[in-house]
């Protein structure tokens, strides 16, 4: 990953991510319509997806941040109960049977969170 400054967009502090807790929501356009990305930070590192479900194009979260289920071990989708791994993105269960949520790369430096876009996900359209 380049990690050119100009191509890193800032979404929070690193201290605004707990270990398995709340994750925090950013707008991207991914292909051509407005959408929001999330990070979350699992094993001491950081992660982001595109916030859209494999088994049905819809949001994860269930309340604005909420991406874990109970035992903080997966990341779940609110609607049909899919859940993934949050290293991986993998379906690990449910219905998204060999699907993968859609990473977006993301950089922790200098105490914060950065993602960066690629040929799909790209800075929300203003």
């Amino acid at each position: 990953m380049d990690e050119d400054a100009s191509e890193l967009i800032p979404i929070c502090a690193a201290d605004a991510l707990e270990e398995g807790g709340k994750g925090l929501r950013f707008p991207v356009t991914a292909g051509f319509e407005d959408a929001t990305g999330f990070v979350v930070r699992y094993g001491g590192r950081v992660y982001a997806y595109l916030n859209r479900c494999a088994h049905v194009p819809i949001e994860l979260d269930w309340n604005k941040g909420e991406f874990f289920e109970d035992s903080g071990l997966y990341l779940m989708c609110s609607t049909h109960g899919a859940v993934y791994d949050p290293e991986t993105g993998h379906c690990a269960g449910g219905p998204c049977r060999g699907g993968r949520l859609r990473r977006i790369a993301v950089v922790e430096k200098e105490n914060q969170v950065f993602w960066q876009p690629d040929e799909y996900v790209r800075p929300a359209r203003a």
